[in-house]
């Protein structure tokens, strides 16, 4: 049974990516000057001409924009984008970032209104489950997108859409080509008939929290050739206890970037120690959120890197600052994809 339902959840995965693709190619309007997208709260937007003043209020949307070629349509960012850690990526791509010259009217948890409107964008990108100010901006004529991700399905929607609403279906058509491309490439390496490992996934909050199903984190798992075992619990984000961690003896564990948890403390713990994962020194950390950021195409790298765990063929092969590299310069372009590449 639990082959049989990896087999269909993989191929499920398969299918949304290549028909998302072809639909993309087939209807998406390349020609028509007005262009319209469906946000994931189910709005219509509208445009009569592909935005050209976007403020973007989104980190991970916003990292979709320059993947995309569009950041010259940007005239307003997330106030994300400037605090530390993250800003030394945007300020290698942008020199107005670098100088701080471009504005950061909100984020997720507050948008300054007044500053917002001062910018007389055609277009504001902004959570979906920000209803309030959503409501506040279209009341003013202003069109809003609304994103909510829970899947990688979720991210090929997003960059399809993006790609619309900016003028940029046939930058669009190329990364999603990507993303198809290298899904395929790994899924040919894990047939269904070999062997699944246990993979346990570890967010920053602490070794007890984790993702089920659907989630991205499941979907890399799954194209990955790994299987996810928190996959059974209903939750994109799940707390689970200790007895639980016990009880699952994953193989593999991987964790989100942690500066107060190593590798090495989960293998040495008087408990974790014990895990098959512990036992066979099968616990890896993520690096920079950045590079492996899951809610934009980036997850290609991270699921690269999973799948170069779980096959031990392939990670006899992987070289990390390679792959990275060629990765960042097809999402990004090689023109920043080079100026990302200083890690």
């Amino acid at each position: 049974m639990q082959k049989t339902t990896f087999r269909a959840k993989r191929y499920t995965i398969a299918v949304i990516f290549t028909l998302g693709f072809v639909l993309t190619l087939v209807l998406m309007p390349h020609n028509a000057r007005a262009v319209t997208a469906t946000d994931f709260s189910g709005r219509t937007i509208d445009l009569k001409r592909p935005a050209r003043h976007v403020v973007c209020l989104i980190e991970s949307a916003l990292t979709g924009i320059y993947m995309l070629g569009a950041q010259d349509q940007v005239t307003g960012v997330s106030a994300q984008v400037y605090q530390k850690g993250i800003f030394k990526y945007y300020e290698a791509m942008d020199d107005r970032i670098a100088r701080r010259s471009l504005p950061d009217p909100g984020s997720w948890d507050h948008v300054n209104m007044e500053s917002l409107v001062a910018l007389s964008p055609d277009l504001v990108i902004i959570w979906a489950d920000q209803a309030q100010e959503t409501a506040e901006i279209s009341g003013k004529g202003i069109p809003v997108y609304g994103v909510s991700l829970s899947s990688i399905p979720d991210v090929l929607k997003e960059i399809r859409d993006l790609g619309v609403l900016l003028g940029k279906q046939d930058r669009a058509d190329q990364l999603l080509a990507f993303a198809n491309q290298e899904v395929n490439k790994l899924s040919r390496t894990h047939p269904d008939s070999s062997p699944k490992p246990g993979v346990y996934f570890i967010w920053s909050q602490g070794i007890l929290d984790s993702s089920g199903s659907p989630s991205t984190v499941d979907d890399m798992i799954t194209l990955a050739g790994g299987r996810n075992v928190c996959g059974d619990m209903p939750m994109e984000h799940t707390v689970i206890s200790q007895e639980k961690l016990l009880g699952l003896k994953p193989d593999i564990i991987v964790m989100w970037p942690n500066p107060r948890l190593s590798p090495e403390q989960i293998m040495g713990h008087p408990l974790w120690r014990h895990l098959p994962a512990s036992k066979n020194r099968r616990v890896f950390e993520l690096p920079s959120a950045f590079y492996c950021d899951l809610w934009t195409l980036k997850c290609l790298y991270v699921i690269s890197r999973i799948h170069a765990i779980c096959q031990p063929y392939s990670a006899r092969q992987f070289d990390e600052k390679k792959e990275r590299s060629r990765i960042m310069n097809a999402l990004y372009g090689n023109a920043l994809g080079n100026r990302l590449n200083f890690e």
